[in-house]
């Protein structure tokens, strides 16, 4: 055998082994998040019986109670598990140039708050990585993998992680709105007709978002000066505020269907997230 063709079988077993190793990590990586999965299903609060009651709305600030009405019929089942599958664009940093395209599946308990967030992100043909986002138990964790086996960073189980999992859950909560009903533990605070204020408190944490409401009962806007975020190694507070658009009938409730979110930084709005709803599937706590 000539030294050219050692060369190129040498490298042709090198690529095959690269693969396998690629394929094996991938399988443990899905494992992993599989198990996460069923960790937040297995949460289940007792209140399998209770169903959407729009008598109970009456103490709550006029726009909420437009929301709700809006978004919900009166004596439905309470959501307990929501898959969401999600398409669009992000950036990984302030001064990054372009959008890069993702598409995620996100797993969300809506009666005890939780989530994991499973994002490919296409860097480019041949190459992606995978983010994985996850909030049970009150803790947080993120990872982020190069070609979805090679871990390139990993957080878990910090206070402001775990604070900023929260909000990003409360925040999102038009997606799964029986969760913002206060048998679900959040409490609403009249700030003018058209805003209130939604805190949630879970495992010693409490956080708040201010909430936007337009003529037709929907919600259309978050904002907090509280969340903090990762820049530049470190956690700092900036305020952070997301839109929702395009509200759309699923299962007989009104979700948006289109939404964005950014941070104001001293340099201006980093516009790092928008995504569309693909598809969402509900799973109701009584059985």
């Amino acid at each position: 055998m000539s030294i050219i063709m050692k060369i190129v079988a040498g490298i042709a077993v090198v690529a095959a082994m690269l693969i396998i190793i690629i394929l094996v990590m991938a399988v443990i990586h899905d494992r992993e998040i599989s198990a996460k999965v069923e960790t937040l299903d297995s949460i289940d609060k007792d209140k399998k019986e209770d169903r959407v009651d729009f008598s109970r709305l009456k103490s709550l600030p006029r726009p909420v109670q437009q929301y709700f009405r809006m978004a919900l019929k009166d004596g439905q089942q309470y959501i307990h598990m929501a898959k969401i599958e999600q398409e669009g664009e992000l950036t990984t940093a302030p001064e990054a140039e372009k959008f890069l395209p993702f598409a995620a599946t996100q797993h969300v308990n809506a009666m005890d708050p939780g989530f994991t967030w499973n994002a490919k992100i296409s860097m480019s043909p041949i190459l992606h990585i995978r983010v994985v986002d996850s909030y049970i138990d009150g803790k947080a964790f993120g990872k982020v993998i190069l070609q979805s086996a090679f871990t390139v960073d990993s957080q878990k189980d910090t206070d402001r992680l775990n604070s900023g999992a929260l909000y990003r859950y409360l925040a999102e909560g038009a997606w799964y709105p029986t969760a913002l009903l206060p048998e679900n533990g959040v409490t609403w605070t009249a700030i003018d007709e058209n805003r209130a204020l939604a805190t949630l408190s879970d495992s010693g944490i409490t956080v708040s978002v201010e909430c936007t409401f337009n003529d037709a009962g929907e919600l259309v806007k978050i904002y907090t000066t509280e969340r903090y975020g990762h820049f530049d190694g470190e956690y700092r507070q900036y305020p952070w505020e997301g839109h929702f658009s395009n509200y759309v009938e699923k299962d007989g409730m009104m979700i948006p269907s289109k939404g964005q979110v950014g941070w104001h930084l001293p340099e201006g709005f980093w516009l790092f997230w928008k995504g569309d709803i693909q598809q969402v599937t509900y799973r109701y706590a009584i059985k």
